[in-house]
């Protein structure tokens, strides 16, 4: 008795031993260092808002409404919730989640098998009676490795980091749909102002041409003028159905963003074409915040957490796993001479593939490989930002200047033409000066309309750099009412899909917290 209870005692140690020599094996992220982004303090941005005075406590959430255009905030709306990309990338976040509960179950036993059958048999003799039996047999295996290096630990984390960047990824396809249905607004209520004027420049130059055929056919004036006059005239024609492609061009880009066939949009149908106006309402007194905000940011940085998990994960194949198997079954007939019986198991398990350190070592270089690219893809994604934040903000003040310049030249423009008119009505000039005054008219009103537009597609490149408008998208349902229905119906989700997402203030668990 002795000796079995100081066995059991001395069990008991080893395994107390054993689980408290427990360890984590793999680096623990840490965000990465971006060297120059704690001293960059904005660029051109700063020196734009500094000019302008800009300071804003909304930040840009919502930018689009800035417009003061319900029709734009509308078909942004419907784009965020209706466009197929947008749905994809919820489902991936749904995705994300399952696979993350495949890392948490590994914390439980990893194989259970159950087995039973029931049998009926019997005999028959030939100088005897029949004899039949019921015979029964069910028996249940269960094997629970060890999280004795952290492997499953790790790999939770791992999913837990890729939760979140599917989470980050779909901020993102949210900011790029509200960026690219604004920009597709502009160029069609732009280049609807542009044919505008080009119908009322081509309505002009006809009435010069029908004057000048009938001067021409009284003989008070030559034929060149009419040439002329009717070359202008249908080079001014000829611009419209080019203008009238880019139009319908950028509709069908419109109507594919909000999953609608391609065509018009009876929403734009309707009130005057006139080119969407704002003004510049930004923060940015932290830059190296704004830029790690950005949700392709936050995703490059999730992406790399996971990948860091996984060189613990196999940093842990190289040493053993410790199992604890256990088995339990029942066997018993209906005969009454038979005995039933009860048989049970339990007991560890060590395997450790001492023979394979080759192929184990070198996944842990892979691993290791693998997170240095994406260390190397993060870097480039905060300097891709901060250059986009700068290109785009130096496209703002220096397209708003030159609009400055292209209105005082339009209206240079149009002086010339009057005094050009009144000195042809008057005999002091030739026909010819006319054309040359229309003709310039007409391209600086061009050229003026189209760097309006410009302008506030830098405007909102500037929102777009900034990341800006993917917080409203954390409040929305990720997935529509009839595809949450359809995939409850083919598969049991267990409310997974209509978790709410976490608020935009939520920070992603450290690898020492991830959640199992």
């Amino acid at each position: 008795m002795a000796v079995t209870r100081w066995a059991a005692r001395a069990g008991a140690l080893a395994g107390a031993t054993l689980l408290g020599a427990c360890t984590t094996l793999g680096p623990d992220f840490k965000r990465p260092e971006v060297t120059w982004l704690d001293t960059w303090t904005g660029g051109s941005l700063e020196s734009l808002s500094a000019a302008k005075g800009v300071r804003s406590s909304e930040k840009t959430l919502d930018w689009w409404r800035r417009f003061n255009d319900p029709v734009l905030d509308r078909l942004v709306d419907q784009a965020l919730r209706a466009n197929p990309n947008v749905r994809t990338a919820g489902l991936r976040i749904m995705e994300a989640r399952a696979q993350l509960g495949i890392a948490g179950s590994s914390l439980y036993p990893q194989v259970k098998q159950a087995t039973g059958e029931v049998l009926w048999a019997g005999e028959h003799r030939e100088r005897g009676s029949d004899t039949s039996a019921v015979a029964v047999n069910a028996g249940l295996r269960a094997s629970w490795e060890l999280d004795f290096w952290g492997k499953f630990q790790r790999s939770i984390e791992a999913a837990d980091a890729g939760y979140w960047a599917s989470i980050a990824l779909y901020d993102d396809v949210q900011v790029l749909m509200a960026s690219q249905v604004a920009g597709l607004y502009i160029s069609i209520r732009t280049i609807k102002v542009r044919l505008r004027i080009a119908a009322e420049n081509a309505a002009l130059q006809k009435r010069n041409l029908d004057i000048s055929e009938r001067l021409f056919a009284s003989g008070y004036d030559s034929e060149l003028d009419v040439q002329q006059a009717k070359a202008q005239y249908l080079a001014t024609l000829a611009t419209i159905p080019a203008l009238e492609i880019g139009v319908r061009q950028a509709q069908n880009a419109l109507s594919t963003l909000l999953a609608r066939p391609p065509g018009p949009l009876p929403e734009m149908a309707t009130g005057k074409d006139s080119i969407p106006q704002a003004e510049l309402d930004v923060i940015v007194d932290m830059p190296a915040d704004l830029m790690r905000r950005r949700p392709d940011v936050r995703a490059a940085e999730m992406q790399l957490a996971a990948q860091s998990a996984l060189i613990g994960v196999s940093t842990a194949d190289l040493y053993p796993s410790i199992s604890l198997l256990g088995s339990i079954g029942l066997s018993a007939t209906s005969l009454s001479s038979s005995a039933r019986s009860l048989t049970w198991g339990i007991g560890p398990s060590l395997v450790w593939n001492v023979f394979d350190q080759g192929r184990l070592t070198n996944t842990v270089l892979l691993q290791d490989a693998r997170f240095q690219q994406l260390y190397e893809q993060y870097q480039d994604a905060v300097l891709r930002a901060a250059r986009e934040v700068d290109d785009a903000a130096v496209s703002f003040a220096r397209t708003g200047e030159q609009i400055i310049l292209l209105a005082e030249s339009v209206k240079a423009a149009q002086r010339s033409l009057d005094i050009a008119t009144l000195q042809y009505q008057e005999g002091l000039t030739d026909f010819q000066r006319v054309l040359d005054s229309q003709r310039s008219l007409f391209l600086q009103q061009d050229s003026l309309v189209s760097t309006q537009g410009g302008l506030m597609q830098s405007l909102v490149a500037i929102y777009k750099a900034m990341g800006g408008g993917w917080e409203q998208g954390r409040s929305r349902p990720v997935i529509d009412d009839a595809t949450r229905d359809t995939m409850e119906r083919r598969s049991d989700w267990k409310g997974i899909l209509a978790e709410p997402l976490p608020p935009p203030d939520a920070s992603p668990p450290s690898s020492a917290t991830a959640r199992p």
